[in-house]
C-alpha cells in the first residue's frame, strides 16, 4: 500500500510556500548511518544496553510499509516499550529531492529479537513541510536535528546534533541503490539518528525538528503516544 502525503514545500526565501502531493510507495529506514565510527559505536551500545543485537553491517536499510507514514498528532502503540528518534527524511518528488524531518518510532522490546519486525510495529510520524535538497546542499552539514521527550508536562531535550553526524544523502542513496544518484519516484527514506541524552526511554509525547541556521528556518512536529493494552 502507498501513502499519499501533501508536503508544504518551503523554498530558500525568495518565493511563497507551495503544496506538493507525493504518493509514497516505498518507505526505507536507514540505520547506523553515522560518519564517525565512535558515534556509531555509541548508538549501538545504547541499543545493546536494552537488549538489541549488534547489526551485521553498517549502514543497514530496512523496507517498511509505506502506509506507516503519518502526520497525525496522536499515534497508538502496543504497550509501553516504544520510543521516537528524530531523523532527516528524503522524498523523491517531481521537483527534485526534498528534505523533511520525521520520527522513526520503534518498539524497543520487539527490537531485542527482530529489528526488521520492530520497524513495522509503529507509525512513522513526519512533519508536513519540506525543503528542496538543492537549497540546503551547499550548507548541508550545518543543519541541526533536535528532539524532546515530554512526560507529565516536563519537556526534556532528548537528542541534538548536526546532520554532519550522519552520512550524506548522496552517500546513503548510493549505498542503498548500488551506486544510484537519485531516489526512485515514490520513495521516501529515513536517514539515521543521533545518540540520546541519557538513556533511551518511552514518553507520553515526542517532539522533533530540523533547523537551517543559515537560512534561519526550521521544520517541526510533535505527537502524543497512546499505549494500547497487551493481552497475554
Amino acid at each position: 500500500m502507498s501513502s499519499a502525503v501533501t508536503l508544504t514545500l518551503i523554498d530558500d526565501g525568495h518565493g511563497q510556500p507551495a503544496e506538493m502531493a507525493i504518493d509514497v510507495q516505498s518507505l526505507v529506514i536507514a540505520g547506523w548511518t553515522g560518519r564517525d565510527a565512535d558515534a556509531i559505536e555509541a548508538h549501538i551500545a545504547e541499543l545493546e544496553a536494552i537488549g538489541v543485537p549488534r547489526p551485521k553491517t553498517v549502514p543497514c536499510f530496512y523496507r517498511v510499509a509505506a502506509s506507516l507514514l503519518t502526520s497525525a498528532d496522536v499515534i497508538e502503540v502496543p504497550g509501553n516499550s516504544s520510543s521516537g528518534e528524530v531523523e532527516f527524511v528524503l522524498f523523491a518528488s517531481p521537483r527534485g529531492m526534498l528534505v523533511g524531518v520525521g520520527s522513526d518510532h520503534t518498539d524497543r522490546h520487539v527490537e531485542t529479537y527482530s529489528i526488521t519486525v520492530s520497524k513495522q510495529m509503529c507509525a512513522k510520524p513526519i512533519a508536513l513541510a519540506a525543503w528542496r535538497h538543492a537549497d540546503v546542499a551547499g550548507h548541508w552539514d550545518e543543519l541541526i536535528l533536535r528532539s524532546w521527550a515530554v512526560e507529565d508536562g516536563v519537556r526534556r531535550l532528548y537528542q541534538e546534533g548536526l546532520v554532519a553526524a550522519m552520512r550524506t544523502p548522496e552517500d546513503l542513496i548510493a549505498r542503498h541503490l548500488a551506486g544510484a544518484r537519485e531516489l526512485p519516484a515514490g520513495t521516501a527514506m529515513y536517514c539515521g539518528t543521533l545518540a540520546v541524552h541519557g538513556e533511551i526511554a518511552s514518553a507520553g509525547r515526542f517532539e522533533f525538528e530540523i533547523e537551517d541556521p543559515v537560512l534561519n528556518r526550521r521544520i517541526s512536529h510533535g505527537y502524543d503516544i497512546r499505549s494500547l493494552p497487551i493481552e497475554d
